[in-house]
């Protein structure tokens, strides 16, 4: 029998979705990071970052977004806003019980890009 994935152990596309759906709550209602996210169209980011997720954690979809650094390029992104946000996903993956291995995989898995969520517009890629 095949080893059980990281994506089965996060509950398949559902689970995955609900994760994602906290933390974008999470994000939205934070004081500093909420309005980064005023204009944006929120159930596409909710797609594309379940879709995001769900391939890197081995599942069979797969992220059909722009490339990280483009996506985020007009995001004024700091590191601190940084830290925030994968305070918040941490917070988002142990309201889902996400065994700490696991929680650290997903947080690895987006903390890899963060060279490319802190490029401005104008910063080579």
């Amino acid at each position: 029998m095949a080893e059980e994935t990281l994506y089965d152990r996060l509950g398949g596309r559902d689970g995955i979705r609900a994760v994602v759906d906290e933390f974008y709550d999470r994000l939205l209602a934070d004081e500093d990071i909420g309005p980064l996210f005023a204009n944006a169209d929120m159930a596409q980011l909710r797609r594309t970052q379940t879709d995001f997720l769900c391939e890197a954690a081995g599942g069979p979809e797969r992220y059909d977004g722009p490339p990280v650094r483009e996506a985020h390029a007009h995001v004024p992104f700091t590191p601190s806003l940084i830290q925030r946000a994968i305070a918040l996903l941490y917070g988002s993956l142990d309201a889902f019980d996400v065994a700490d291995t696991d929680a650290e995989a997903v947080v690895g898995a987006v903390a890899a890009y963060e060279t490319d969520l802190l490029a401005g517009p104008d910063d080579e890629g």
